[in-house]
């Protein structure tokens, strides 16, 4: 399929024979999972109706792919105990701002008195530490393999520029380990993943052979529009039914197999893997996120400020983790869109413009509520 404009991957009449050629791979009497990793696909299937297009029997199953979604409550109470210290302006992207943690979200400690700001980059960060010298600038360094190297480039310029003022919370996490407990979690069975695009921009196609090889499973790394995600189901479906397990590049426009070896020489010149890591829903997960290296500690929030580093365990009413795991839909839980909204979220997953649950309270709240009234009474 060629294609050269974004509407082209929109178009009506394409989706629809996509559908029709997915429908003809469906087994009689067979169900299918098929998890999509990343939460750009979520909001893209949701926002464009693309579940609504496959047959019954193709259930698209959501991941741990927002970066958001994944950061613990303690995290999140550590960046507050930095943010509340009064030398410190606190720099975060816009959704962190409103993940509830124990004593409230970190726009709460901005309406009592922090200096929280919302940055586009990590370099509007390090321009705000050459505007205030005075002050120290911190931060909240967020997400998989996708925002690792602005992160990574922005300290090398740091450093660079000898700018100490200037410190990371880095909180990167890493995409692998997060598929590997899916897949050796026992209460969930998948046929099948659609790929993360952004991050496969960065690490390539080839870290997730490992699902097709050692768990028996095809992967198609797929872009974001309608048709992308289609088309991704249709490769996913073509390669069950031909018994094969492969890793399939969708998205060539942007992926290359090796991925982009000058992002990686960045994060790997100034990053490290910790031992473990607590991710929301997950637990601790080895070797599953970054810090950074010993020769970085000048600029690493973690060394230069205490923070309380306390397991703080999530609401009782919060079912993120089960959602982030697939394990349930959005609208499963016992709080979704009553007690936890967008304007008042419980949990991470309806705060993000990732995240599952914020997906289906914007595109699919009804239909949702729909298929449960209409779900048949356990006798």
């Amino acid at each position: 399929m060629s294609m050269r404009f974004v509407d082209e991957y929109r178009t009506g009449d394409v989706a629809q024979r996509l559908a029709t050629q997915i429908a003809e791979l469906v087994e009689p009497g067979r169900q299918y999972k098929i998890m999509e990793v990343c939460g750009g696909h979520t909001h893209s299937i949701y926002q464009h109706g693309v579940e609504d297009l496959l047959p019954d029997e193709i259930e698209l199953v959501h991941g741990p792919g927002c970066p958001v979604c994944v950061i613990p409550m303690g995290r999140q109470d550590d960046a507050i105990a930095i943010a509340q210290r009064p030398e410190v302006i606190f720099t975060t992207f816009g959704d962190m701002m409103r993940v509830p943690a124990s004593n409230g979200s970190l726009l709460d400690a901005k309406s009592r008195g922090a200096d929280v700001r919302m940055v586009y980059s990590p370099l509007d960060a390090l321009k705000l530490a050459r505007d205030n010298p005075d002050r120290h600038v911190v931060f909240f360094a967020i997400g998989f393999e996708t925002t690792t190297p602005s992160t990574a480039v922005t300290l090398l310029r740091a450093r660079a520029e000898g700018i100490t003022n200037f410190s990371l919370f880095v909180n990167h996490v890493t995409i692998i380990p997060a598929i590997r407990a899916i897949l050796d979690s026992p209460d969930l069975r998948l046929d099948g993943f659609i790929g993360p695009g952004h991050v496969a921009t960065v690490i390539g196609t080839r870290p997730f052979r490992f699902i097709a090889r050692d768990f028996q499973r095809p992967v198609v790394v797929s872009g974001f529009e309608p048709v992308d995600v289609l088309q991704g189901v249709y490769q996913v479906m073509t390669q069950l039914r031909d018994e094969r397990c492969e890793v399939e590049n969708q998205y060539s426009r942007v992926v290359r197999d090796e991925g982009n070896p000058a992002a990686l020489r960045a994060i790997g010149q100034t990053m490290e893997l910790r031992t473990t890591f607590e991710w929301r829903g997950l637990g601790f997960i080895s070797h599953s996120a970054l810090k950074l290296r010993p020769e970085f500690a000048d600029w690493d929030a973690e060394v230069l400020f205490d923070v309380p580093g306390v397991r703080v365990a999530d609401p009782k009413a919060c079912q993120c983790g089960e959602v982030l795991k697939g394990v349930i839909k959005p609208w499963e839980c016992k709080v979704f869109g009553t007690a936890c909204t967008p304007e008042h979220p419980i949990g991470t997953c309806m705060v993000s413009s990732e995240g599952a649950c914020a997906a289906y309270y914007n595109y699919g709240r009804h239909a949702g509520r729909r298929r449960r009234e209409e779900a048949p009474t356990p006798a």
